[in-house]
């Protein structure tokens, strides 16, 4: 009983998670992008961004304490970074990835908003558009992988 709860739980935290990512790149970037005045541009995103980094670490954390019971429970430990591991080691560095920007993104954003950011905020938001892009990529891929090898696929 306590394997699918889990499972449920870090689901349900990958969703939240990853879903915002999407929310925001999709979403928020492309209104923010067509706007016209710099000032607007920032306030509008710290507003979002102020909103989601708590879901984003609430989801995170979650995820991160699930994801490790499931791999204990599961003794999934042993085939980290082996081929035959993928799923679970291709999660495991996207979160870290997660992690370590939400513990600095204090001093990203700062030095993202800085000097000529200040300018310039189309090439800021440009720049973080296509940031955003890519590490939705690289986040759906880790569920894809996960979910495939969580049933069975190979690679």
């Amino acid at each position: 009983m306590l394997l699918p709860l889990l499972i449920a739980v870090h689901v349900i935290g990958v969703v939240l998670w990853i879903g915002g990512v999407a929310f925001v790149t999709m979403v928020v970037f492309p209104m923010i992008m067509r706007m016209e005045n710099s000032l607007e541009k920032v306030l509008f995103f710290q507003g979002v961004e102020h909103r989601f980094a708590k879901i984003a670490k609430t989801s995170v954390v979650i995820v991160g304490l699930t994801g490790v019971l499931l791999l204990h429970i599961t003794g999934e430990w042993n085939i980290m970074f082996k081929a035959s591991g993928i799923g679970p080691t291709l999660m495991t560095v996207v979160w870290v990835f997660y992690v370590l920007v939400l513990m600095f993104e204090g001093r990203l954003f700062k030095a993202i908003f800085k000097g000529e950011a200040q300018q310039d905020t189309a090439k800021v938001f440009y720049r973080l558009s296509v940031f955003h892009w890519i590490i939705l990529g690289i986040s759906l891929l880790a569920i894809g992988v996960g979910v495939w090898a969580g049933h069975g696929g190979s690679f």
